[in-house]
């Protein structure tokens, strides 16, 4: 049985949403629809990966968290190099499953309208500028002074 493409465009809408309890419960319908094949292994671990990596956005030289979900060009570029190493015979079933779940991944992410991330002077200003608000920084020195004077 292949593997329902409904729950896997479901699956990286909510990865990227990052709605993750009910990504993990959709996951686990995936993997429970899953025949027991070295293919389906290997695209199931990718999904998890990216559900892992997604999860802990910390990563940052992790792929999936470098991607930049509206730009729709490299996403392309990028189902395209994970298509070639699918069809490439020197990968064995489990790595053509992987590759195949990033191709569509990077396929579905592609038609999801995602708005690009705000540009650097739209970010909100730190708290260092509010000066009703304590910072570390704004402790440390002034506690510096104070150690000065002494």
């Amino acid at each position: 049985m292949p593997i329902a493409q409904a729950l896997v465009t479901r699956y990286f809408q909510l990865i990227v949403a990052r709605q993750f309890s009910e990504a993990e419960r959709e996951l686990e319908r995936v993997k429970q629809k899953m025949q027991k094949t070295e293919w389906n292994r290997g695209y199931f671990r990718a999904l998890y990966g990216m559900y892992l990596t997604r999860k802990n956005a910390a990563d940052d030289y992790a792929f999936f968290s470098k991607l930049d979900f509206s730009d729709k060009v490299a996403l392309n570029d990028h189902r395209k190099e994970f298509l070639n190493h699918m069809g490439n015979g020197l990968h064995g079933d489990f790595d053509r499953g992987f590759f195949s779940a990033w191709a569509d991944c990077m396929r579905i992410i592609s038609r999801m309208n995602i708005a690009p991330p705000p540009a650097e002077e739209e970010k909100i200003e730190t708290l260092r500028t509010d000066k009703s608000q304590a910072t570390i920084a704004n402790f440390l020195k002034e506690n510096k002074i104070e150690e000065d004077k002494q």
